[in-house]
């Protein structure tokens, strides 16, 4: 029991230790945000002449809908305001030639665009990509709940299908919070927080970028980095897709929508502890949701709410164990 007691002690004077060494999650968030920004600039930079494009819209009173965009500037919401006020504001996501295309990353080729919505005969696919927002919101909320001297990871978002009744985001926070237990207003508290940006309607920014470009803006986090690795090793192309929303930048395994104003009904359920993992102690934040165009009465909503609290079971991915354990006052360099 001493020696227990003891070892404790030393990990907490530790992490106070590094704390004090890494830089703040405020000027992390501040590098992040540069490379993002330098890099979206060289990327435009790409097209500086104004080259026209023929983009050929699908959908329900629209085929043979035949716009000329901008190669290069022009994004999917860019076409849907050329169309309707109903299509600017209930598309979520687009078809590209058959590919997943989010709505505000840009066109660079002639093509066939098909804008889809939560209420299309087939929404899986936008289902998928709300289910991926959400937990990315989720993550976004977390990273900040805390005070700044307290160092929060954001792990690897697992994919659930929409059917699993919650989606996850799966964290590791500063070990000062290992016995840290969430209370019901701790949950209110993270709901409130991503209410909060819901109501700022922020764009959920897309950049297809090359490994070397993530590895830099995750070069304060190895489990991200490792993360960037893994995703670049199943690309075909070699790259990994950054978002931004807000401050806030994220790796995604998928497609997101278009904007946090999609997400209505929004409600931080539970957060169940993993054990120990190779990051630390590993933690599943969980919620649920239903987009602005879809609501639940309010006995519906508890039942689905009920059923979001339990622990969701999601496959051990084939991520790569970390060869010693991180040290948070050490940051990685670029590889």
């Amino acid at each position: 029991m001493a020696t227990r007691t003891a070892c404790r002690v030393f990990q907490r004077r530790f992490a106070s230790a590094a704390a004090a060494l890494r830089p703040s999650p405020a000027e992390v968030r501040g590098q992040r945000n540069a490379v993002f920004s330098r890099e979206q600039a060289r990327q435009r930079a790409l097209y500086p002449r104004v080259e026209k494009i023929e983009v050929t819209v699908r959908g329900p009173g629209l085929d043979g809908t035949l716009l000329i965009m901008n190669r290069g500037m022009s994004t999917p919401l860019s076409c849907a305001r050329h169309l309707t006020e109903h299509h600017v504001n209930n598309s979520a996501l687009a078809i590209v030639d058959g590919e997943p295309w989010p709505l505000h990353r840009p066109l660079t080729h002639s093509c066939t665009l098909t804008l889809l919505t939560f209420k299309d005969s087939d929404p899986t696919l936008v289902n998928q990509a709300y289910w991926r927002s959400c937990a990315a919101l989720l993550g976004q909320v977390l990273e900040t709940a805390f005070k700044d001297d307290y160092a929060v990871e954001l792990l690897s978002t697992p994919e659930v299908p929409v059917t699993s009744g919650a989606f996850c985001c799966d964290v590791v926070l500063d070990p000062r919070l290992d016995s840290w237990t969430p209370s019901e207003e701790s949950l209110r508290s993270l709901t409130r927080g991503a209410q909060q940006l819901i109501h700022q309607n922020l764009a959920w920014e897309p950049l297809e970028v090359t490994p070397s470009v993530a590895l830099e803006v995750f070069s304060h986090s190895r489990c991200k980095q490792e993360e960037v690795e893994q995703k670049a090793a199943h690309s075909p192309k070699g790259t990994v897709m950054l978002y931004r929303c807000g401050e806030h930048v994220l790796l995604s395994g998928g497609p997101l929508v278009a904007r946090t104003g999609l997400c209505s009904q929004y409600e931080v359920t539970a957060v169940h502890s993993l054990g120990q993992g190779p990051w630390g102690h590993h933690r599943r934040a969980q919620g649920l949701s239903l987009p602005l165009q879809l609501q639940a009465h309010h006995t519906i909503w508890r039942k689905l709410r009920q059923r979001a609290e339990k622990p969701v079971d999601v496959p051990e991915p084939e991520n790569v164990t970390p060869s010693s354990p991180p040290d948070p006052a050490q940051p990685p360099t670029n590889q």
